[in-house]
């Protein structure tokens, strides 16, 4: 069973920048679509960004223009670059395959934006 391993959250502050790492046990990543996605306390999870044949970007309107989401496929890992956090943010982040959730949920990332 593929494993997906989420990494760089952090305590920032308001503006601040980011850059969370997913990485998987198996070679996924040149094989299916991803996503980026978050849960915030009380909240449904949400998409925030995907990267569909390794090119095509895709943002929720919330992070358009801030989050970049990018792909090594050497490296086996799937990037978010996150600039100018607001609190808003604040959540657990995930990856996972987009648009169709194939794999479990990993541990998710902690991001806090707070000052």
């Amino acid at each position: 069973q593929v494993q997906l391993v989420e990494s760089g959250g952090d305590l920032v502050q308001p503006g601040g920048s980011l850059r969370l790492s997913c990485t998987a046990s198996g070679n996924i990543f040149s094989v299916y679509d991803m996503g980026w996605y978050r849960q915030a306390p009380g909240e449904q999870r949400e998409m925030v960004a995907t990267i569909i044949r390794g090119r095509i970007t895709i943002y929720a309107d919330a992070v358009k223009g801030r989050f970049t989401i990018s792909r090594d496929n050497a490296k086996n890992t799937v990037y978010l670059q996150m600039n100018n956090l607001k609190p808003e943010d604040t959540a657990v982040y995930y990856c996972n395959t987009y648009s169709v959730v194939l794999y479990p949920w990993g541990q998710g990332t902690q991001v806090t934006v707070s000052s």
